[in-house]
């Protein structure tokens, strides 16, 4: 029903931009035949309309991967630095919140671990929606910050890292098996607000998978047995999003995209002083518009990082100061 779906909308769509394209040259004729310039001109811009939607929907069929049309887990991570990155971190969970709101995909929040001082050391977002996965799974990688630090009474210039995780929910077509021995499970006291809304018992689970290291924890829910078999979809999740990533490193003779969270490992780029200027590292695409950017504004860099991976690309773009 979900791939029935997906390909309903898929042809809607087409349907659409056939119907912009016949209405816009009619308008354009009947501008043309009466002198009428006002048409000529609505017309023309539904031409343009129906080609960016057309430029997007060709970009989509590149969401072709086994797993591209699942939801995804996305997690967030400060580097070194403490409040600064931390900082960074939980602008960068907002950003894919946004990014996730503006595609009408369905985000909660997971797991959070708050900053000491502010922000958070680290997130894990949830985001339902046809190829949610297909979209963000480029976002893996560390992201760079620079700017004037709201944190240094001297008003110096600093620069941040935080690195983004992102893996398909794995759903009923996929079967993954976990041994439970494998496994140590370990309860906390979930984080929160405090006062009334403080949890009082050990709701929160945490999830090492001894022979991989990975690592998975959730504090959603009050319930520590909903909470233990979200964690579990996590883990499974994830060991298939390692399977998937030998592969693609396999096929591809690509270098793992998850490393050190500092200098010489970002994939994008985001100066906010002394100039304003995004910049993905891969691809070479760039924004002068970081406000829009952090505001959710990613599919120009989403739409160039699947086109490199399928097509491919200069490597090793320069870095920015």
């Amino acid at each position: 029903m979900r791939e029935r779906n997906g390909l309903d909308e898929q042809v809607a769509a087409i349907r659409q931009i056939e119907r912009e394209i016949e209405d816009g040259i009619t308008l354009i004729e009947l501008g043309e035949a009466e002198g009428d310039q006002d048409s000529v001109t609505e017309g023309e811009e539904s031409i343009r309309r129906a080609q960016a939607e057309a430029a997007r929907r060709q970009v989509e069929t590149l969401l072709a991967g086994e797993a591209d049309s699942n939801d995804t887990y996305l997690e967030v991570h400060s580097g070194a630095g403490g409040t600064e990155s931390q900082d960074w971190a939980q602008m960068l969970a907002r950003m894919y919140a946004r990014w996730g709101e503006r595609r009408g995909f369905k985000v909660e929040l997971i797991e959070q671990q708050d900053g000491e001082e502010a922000g958070i050391k680290g997130a894990t977002l949830l985001l339902k929606g046809h190829n949610a996965y297909g979209w963000a799974k480029t976002e893996s990688g560390v992201h760079r910050l620079v700017r004037i630090s709201p944190f240094d009474s001297n008003a110096r210039r600093h620069t941040s890292f935080a690195s983004v995780w992102v893996y398909p929910v794995v759903d009923d077509r996929i079967q993954i098996d976990v041994k439970e021995s494998d496994c140590r499970i370990d309860t906390y006291r979930s984080s929160g607000a405090g006062g009334q809304h403080v949890n009082t018992t050990d709701s929160a689970v945490r999830i090492t998978h001894i022979p991989s290291g990975i690592v998975v924890a959730c504090q959603q829910e009050r319930s520590q047995h909903k909470n233990r078999a979200t964690a579990w979809n996590m883990l499974r999740a994830r060991l298939y999003e390692a399977e998937l990533k030998r592969r693609e490193e396999k096929a591809s003779a690509e270098q793992a995209a998850k490393t050190d969270i500092g200098w010489g490992h970002q994939i994008r780029s985001y100066v906010l002083q002394p100039y304003q200027l995004v910049k993905d590292l891969r691809t070479g695409t760039t924004s002068t518009s970081p406000g829009d950017v952090l505001d959710g504004e990613l599919d120009p860099f989403m739409e160039a990082a699947l086109a490199q991976r399928v097509y491919g690309g200069a490597e090793g773009v320069e870095d920015i100061d």
